[in-house]
């Protein structure tokens, strides 16, 4: 399944893509996508709804996040040999753990609003996981089983108040509309292997990142098992699991947002993004 959240920033719908590409309102059954809803048997409940006798959402309704906003929201750093490379960085032997704020999530196709004094704001295009069944402890062997879907993400990033000034990097990821996620949360079924999904992202057009989510350092199964061994993950939560090479900061001379610029991104089977960067 595909699951939407639809309807104006705050008061987003939970929706489903339908097998004619439509999008259909659940907000009949479920109030959103949340806790039980995204448990195996939440989810087995949605699979055997009859989508075409849903109200359908009008063509150019807004997409919001595909999730509500998390408790958690989750990001691993430097887990693509070449990126962490074009940065200058050592592969890490542990994945490296942070945090983006939960209130840096927007929509899919929302504006990049450039943080007030930003003069180093990059792109990352991402792969993301949700978690569907509280996790704690998990051993590598049950680790998908606690995962309801996948998603996609641009770990949007400042990277002046990331790496210099105090260096830290939540400070550097955390702005409001610096974690675009969707358009759709793809259920765990519908995605074979999550190691094998091509990516891509542009900037005005022109091809900056293009990846593949095999080249990863640790992956979604590592990732879920290293993860729960430090925190709880609740149902809901997000965990983004790094950029491959192409990212601003890299390049020879490096290139960063600016107002104007469009970011396009997609990942395999999870869809495409489309922001616009605007100064607040």
């Amino acid at each position: 399944m595909k699951l939407v959240r639809f309807g104006p920033s705050g008061r987003e719908k939970p929706g489903i893509v339908a097998a004619d590409g439509s999008i259909r309102d659940l907000s009949g059954m479920i109030a959103d996508l949340t806790g039980d809803v995204l448990s195996p048997a939440g989810l087995d409940r949605l699979r055997a709804v009859d989508t075409s006798s849903l109200p359908t959402v009008p063509a150019g309704t807004r997409l919001g996040p595909c999730v509500p906003m998390p408790y958690n929201f989750v990001a691993i750093g430097l887990n693509y040999a070449d990126h962490a490379a074009e940065t200058g960085a050592p592969i890490p032997k542990e994945p490296i753990i942070f945090n983006k704020a939960p209130t840096s999530i927007s929509g899919p196709d929302d504006d990049i609003v450039l943080i007030r004094d930003s003069v180093k704001t990059d792109w990352e295009v991402e792969l993301a996981f949700v978690i569907g069944t509280e996790a704690f402890e998990v051993p590598a062997d049950k680790a998908l089983d606690h995962v309801a879907g996948y998603c996609l993400c641009n770990d949007v990033s400042e990277r002046f108040w990331q790496t210099e000034s105090t260096g830290q990097w939540v400070k550097g990821k955390s702005a409001p509309t610096y974690g675009p996620l969707g358009p759709w949360l793809v259920t765990r079924d519908e995605i074979a292997d999550p190691q094998k999904l091509a990516m891509s992202l542009d900037v005005n057009g022109k091809r900056m990142q293009t990846g593949s989510t095999e080249t990863m350092i640790f992956g979604i199964v590592e990732l879920i098992s290293y993860v729960t061994r430090f925190m709880k993950l609740l149902p809901g939560d997000v965990v983004t699991t790094g950029t491959p090479p192409g990212v601003g900061m890299g390049m020879k001379p490096p290139v960063f947002l600016k107002a104007g610029d469009v970011v396009t991104l997609t990942i395999e089977g999870l869809g495409t993004q489309r922001q616009k960067v605007v100064a607040r």
